[in-house]
Formats: structure tokens, sequence, C-alpha cells
């Protein structure tokens, strides 16, 4: 390790953090240590990796209080069969654990919990506040909890709630909006289409399709500007309502939320990314072929817990008059299905 710091211009902190993967690197730097790592052909030992890693943890904060952890996707179990929840989930308790707060687990839509039994199970736990994960249907939470959120400190994490407005941590959505489309410019496309659901769209306040159109509005002729596509739920019963988009469009790439769009590219007899480009918005570990965003949702979720226990320390309560954010920028991918870096 020593060589690789020598190497890459770092201390061996440093290097130990970004050879583990540690959020408090960054991605220039980590990038920078791996590659000076692969170059002197340095590999972790698995065993002695171990041993350090409990070290480690045995000189972590001891316990300090308890968190609640609230699902409040529809689906009671969102955390573990959502598609992307489960990386906010993951980092919510990897950074409760490192600061020695133990995380209780609810689901916001039981029956069998009124707003007053909450309450009850919060004070008898002294459960210090909640973070909630999970909306993707509406940005306003049910009304009888309001005296929860008046009661504990609550922190989001994804979007913005507006009824109430709490604090919240999410990806900064219109940055990576711009920063996809400068990307595929740069690979060589030259008419960007955006293919969302419409109901997404106003979850997030409209920030990827801000992103999408202030990019093309500043980087391409009028000529070459494309309408966004928002009936995603429309054309999966009536796929000619894609067809007609991209006939119209002409669209040579496409960012969009939805592996699905590949199906129906190839329906339509287009390749990918041959004929047609695919860059996800938010790129997971369940389809690594894909070119796209990693919004680091994970991240998002350590974010939220630093947040909340700032607001517990501080001892602020209710429903904020000014509620703050902390937006987490995204990384691109290289994928098969739009061209390679070069």
């Amino acid at each position: 390790m020593a060589d690789v710091a020598r190497a890459a211009g770092f201390s061996k902190n440093t290097v130990s953090l970004a050879l583990r993967g540690s959020p408090r690197v960054s991605e220039a730097t980590r990038a920078l240590i791996e590659a000076a790592a692969k170059r002197l052909g340095y590999q972790l030992n698995p065993t002695v990796a171990h041993l350090m890693a409990e070290l480690r943890q045995t000189r972590s904060q001891g316990f300090q209080a308890t968190l609640a952890l609230i699902n409040v996707n529809g689906s009671r179990h969102a955390f573990t069969e959502h598609p992307t929840l489960p990386a906010y989930v993951a980092g919510c308790r990897q950074r409760a654990r490192e600061l020695g707060y133990a995380l209780d687990e609810f689901w916001l839509h039981d029956p069998a919990l009124p707003v007053e039994r909450w309450q009850s199970i919060f004070r008898t736990r002294n459960i210090r506040g909640a973070l909630l994960v999970g909306l993707m249907q509406s940005n306003r939470l049910p009304p009888r909890f309001r005296p929860l959120w008046e009661e504990f400190p609550a922190l989001v994490t994804g979007v913005r709630t507006r009824e109430p407005a709490l604090s919240y941590a999410c990806s900064d959505h219109h940055t990576l909006a711009l920063t996809a489309f400068e990307k595929a410019l740069a690979l060589g496309y030259r008419r960007p289409g955006l293919v969302l659901d419409g109901v997404i769209d106003d979850l997030i306040e409209g920030r990827l399709t801000a992103g999408f159109l202030t990019a093309q509005n500043r980087l391409l002729p009028a000529a070459e500007r494309t309408d966004p596509f928002h009936d995603v739920a429309a054309a999966r019963g009536d796929r000619n309502r894609f067809a007609k988009w991209l006939h119209a469009n002409r669209s040579d790439v496409i960012f969009t939320l939805y592996h699905e769009v590949h199906d129906w590219l190839r329906e339509l007899g287009m390749r990918v990314p041959e004929d047609v480009g695919l860059i996800q918005y938010e790129w997971r570990d369940a389809h690594p072929e894909w070119a796209g965003m990693d919004q680091r949702n994970d991240r998002v979720g350590v974010a939220a817990v630093d947040m909340l226990v700032s607001m517990i320390h501080s001892n602020q309560r209710g429903i904020p008059d000014h509620p703050r954010a902390t937006l987490i920028g995204s990384q691109w991918i290289d994928g098969e299905t739009a061209k390679r870096t070069p």
C-alpha cells in the first residue's frame, strides 16, 4: 500500500479509503489511486481486509440512539424488491452503523398503526427521528401523520415533499440531465431524445426534463431539438405512441429511466446502439451493460442520516420553516447501449 501511495501521490490513509470505496474520497482521487494500484499489480488481501474491518468496527462510536427508517412506498416489501430503493436503504444503514445509531424499520401504510400508535412507539423506544424512503407516486405525505412530523425531526430521501415540506437529500437531477446531455454530444450524438413518465417527472418537480431542455436550448440549433416523450404509461399499452414520437423526432440517442425502451426499439426493428443509443438516467448494478448516470443513491442515504443526526444534535423539531436540501452528484458509466468514451 505504501508503494501505491508513493506512485499516486497520496497518503496511505487516503489510498486505504479509496481502495475500500469510502465515500470520503472523491471519484477523481479514487480513479487516480485505482489506476496506480493496477499499474503496480496491487490487490487487497481479503483476509487482512476482513480483519481490519473488524478492528475498525470495534473502534466505531458506541450506541447513541435509535432512528426510524420508514418505508413510505406503497409496497410493504419495497426495501428489498424495488429496483432502486435498496441502495438508499443500504446507505442509511451504513452511515447509521458508523455513527452508532440503531434503525427500527416501519411501513408507513401499515393499517395496524394509527398515528397515535406511531407516536407511542417512538416515545417508548426513544426513537429520536425518522428517515423517510420510497416516495414514488406523490411528494405529499398522508395528512394524518402531521402530528408525528411536528413532534419528531424527519428527513426525506430521493424527492422533496411539498405537504409537508421537509428537509431532504436526493440526487441532483437537473445537473444529472445536463451532464448526460453533454456526454451524449461528446460521444457524437446530435438529436438526443427524452423518454420519461409524466408521474415521475412531476414527482421530482420536472428537474430531469428541465435539465434536458436547458441543455438542448443551450447546445443545439433549433432544427436539431426534440420534444420530450412523457406518455410512457400509455405507450406500454399502445406501442404506436412511442413509434410515432420516435419517427417525428428522429432521435439518435434516448435518455430514459426504463430498460423496457430497449425492447420497444427492438420491436420496431431498430438496433441498439447501432441505430439508436440508450442512456439510463439511473444506472443500476442489475443492468451493467447499459450506459448511463450512476446516481449513487447509497450516498443519498448516507447524506440523509448525516442531516438527520445534525437536526437531532441541534434539537430541531417540527416541520421546518426553511427546509434544507443536500444534492448528490452523479457519475457517468460507459456501457454497451451507447457509443463508448473515446
